[in-house]
């Protein structure tokens, strides 16, 4: 239920706090004085689109609060939960539009995506639009009526979900037919590659091992020569450095007794022929395991021609190679399976008999929704001027089906008895297709789990003592659920359990609308306008009293 809507400078209103309670609200006042920025506002708050347009003139941002009670709503606490935004039982939805048009949302205090303010504002409002009974006569708009009535969202959800992977792999299976001739080329190339690149044998880690082997066979003779040259010079003649470093170390150890401040050096040196020692032992080991191989150099360099001829061959870098492997291996994995016509054929009609067996499940949902709904339209329309009057829904089947089931949902009406119905665009009138509609949107209310409905002048068309009728239909409708209405007439508006009414004021040199809640005194001077106009007389009040006694 809507607890509280706050507005900070929104279109013309500059600051606006409203409480509202439960039972039926009704919102009043002259044309033009901004009834609908309340739904606008809202709307926003559930993540409706929204522009720089719905910043007051010279405000920095526009900023809208609504406070919910959550309290009976156990699906919008798993999802709050779920997304880590619960909040006791409480639900606050906050939309901030700054003047370059940039919006912030927020649930409970934390910033979120528009995506998830709109899944929250649909577990708590549904809004009806003044011109909902216009969209009525699309196809479109009463297949999604009669499913949102029956609860088959989910399942119509599924179908189309499930029509899409069949059409998918239909189309591919299709495609696959006709280059069939194609394909079998494609696979004949990609395995000879396969079959080229296998008989390689080719890995980066031998690449580089091979790289390393080539490089020491083919400069055998250097390192030969350069190791013997260092063995030389470090231990193997008489001016070696072992010899000279020992002899140096040895003259100032002598001196050590006279000075130990030679201490330290002595010990350098004595570490640095311990060094030159290992790298002594070093080289000569690399030596006896250093000899000069050609043919092993003439088989590594055969090898390495091998690797840069398949290379050329399909124009790349060596070390590319094993990727060019993995790709071709992944394509003809996928050939040999999803691109099998065989495969793809079993797939398309496993998959076309699931879309139909959840279009069949759809279907007798359909049937059972249409015979109920139907029923209780057709009961309104006794209430709303239309007695003898028939509501049906047709499900005219489709030879193939489509995306959306296996038949089209078409809404009938007879207007008065002893006529045939006919689809809704072609036999009613303006008016009776406004009352037809909000008999339908009252049905489809009654069994949602929105707490909160709001309907935007959707008693357009009507009149005297229909209104009333309409009146006390919302009336009823509010006994289970919180209903806002903004209405024209007074019939309706004397129907309300809350009062509120919309008024310009000259505020700071500028027009600001407000908004305020009416005491029972005021509510009847509210009744008497509507009914009177201009001029308000005692007699108009008087049967604005009376209107106002009768309603409630």
């Amino acid at each position: 239920m809507l607890r509280q809507l706050s507005l900070r400078d929104f279109v013309i209103v500059d600051a606006l706090d409203l409480e509202f309670g439960a039972g039926f609200t009704v919102l009043t006042g002259e044309t033009g004085a901004g009834k609908s920025i309340l739904i606008d506002a809202l709307a926003l708050a559930l993540g409706e689109r929204g522009d720089a347009g719905v910043v007051r003139q010279g405000a920095a941002r526009a900023d809208i609060s609504a406070e919910f009670d959550a309290s009976d709503l156990p699906a919008l606490q798993a999802w709050l939960r779920e997304n880590e935004l619960d909040d006791d039982a409480s639900c606050l939805l906050r939309r901030v539009i700054d003047n370059s048009g940039r919006s912030r949302c927020f649930v409970n205090g934390r910033s979120v995506t528009a995506q998830q303010l709109r899944e929250a504002g649909e577990f708590l409002v549904d809004i009806h639009g003044q011109h909902a009974h216009q969209s009525l006569l699309k196809s479109a708009t009463q297949r999604e009526l009669l499913d949102s009535y029956g609860g088959l969202q989910t399942l119509a959800q599924l179908t189309v979900e499930q029509h899409r992977r069949w059409r998918t792999l239909h189309d591919k299976l299709s495609a696959v037919r006709n280059a069939s001739g194609e394909l079998d080329a494609e696979r004949e190339r990609l395995q000879w590659r396969a079959d080229d690149l296998i008989a390689l044998q080719f890995t980066l880690a031998d690449w580089d091992a091979l790289q390393a082997e080539h490089g020491r066979l083919g400069n055998a003779a250097s390192l030969i020569e350069g190791v013997a040259f260092a063995l030389d010079a470090l231990t193997e003649n008489e001016a070696a450095a072992q010899h000279q470093l020992n002899l140096v170390a040895a003259r100032l150890a002598a001196l050590v007794e006279f000075d130990p401040a030679l201490q330290p050096t002595c010990e350098l040196l004595e570490s640095a022929s311990v060094q030159l020692q290992e790298a002594a032992h070093a080289l000569r080991r690399y030596s006896d395991h250093l000899e000069a191989d050609p043919a092993r150099l003439v088989a590594v360099e055969q090898r390495i021609q091998q690797v840069l001829d398949c290379a050329r061959k399909y124009r790349i870098k060596p070390d590319a190679l094993p990727e060019l492997f993995a790709s071709t291996q992944a394509r003809l994995d996928e050939m040999g399976t999803n691109d099998d016509p065989a495969v793809l054929e079993k797939d398309t009609a496993a998959a076309h008999e699931q879309w139909l067996a959840q279009a069949r499940k759809l279907s007798s949902g359909r049937v059972k929704a249409a015979t109920k709904l139907a029923q209780t339209v057709s009961a309104s329309m006794q209430q709303l001027a239309l007695a003898g009057g028939v509501f049906e829904i047709a499900l005219v089947v489709l030879e193939t089906g489509n995306a959306h089931g296996l038949e089209q949902v078409e809404f009938r009406v007879a207007p008065h008895a002893g006529v045939a119905p006919k689809p809704l665009a072609k036999v009613a009138s303006g008016g009776e297709l406004s009352r037809i509609s909000l008999a339908l949107q009252t049905a489809v209310s009654q069994v949602a789990g929105v707490p909160t409905l709001i309907f935007d002048e959707v008693d357009v068309g009507i009149g005297g003592g229909v209104a009333e009728i309409v009146g006390q239909l919302l009336k009823a409708l509010a006994h289970s659920r919180q209903v806002l209405c903004i209405t024209h007439l007074p019939q309706v508006a004397a129907c309300g359990t809350q009062h509120l009414q919309v008024s310009k004021a000259q505020r700071g040199g500028s027009m600001v609308s407000q908004i305020t809640p009416l005491t029972s005194a005021e509510r009847v001077d509210e009744v008497a306008r509507m009914l009177g106009g201009v001029i308000i007389t005692d007699t108009t009040r008087k049967h604005a009293a009376e209107m106002l006694g009768e309603a409630g």
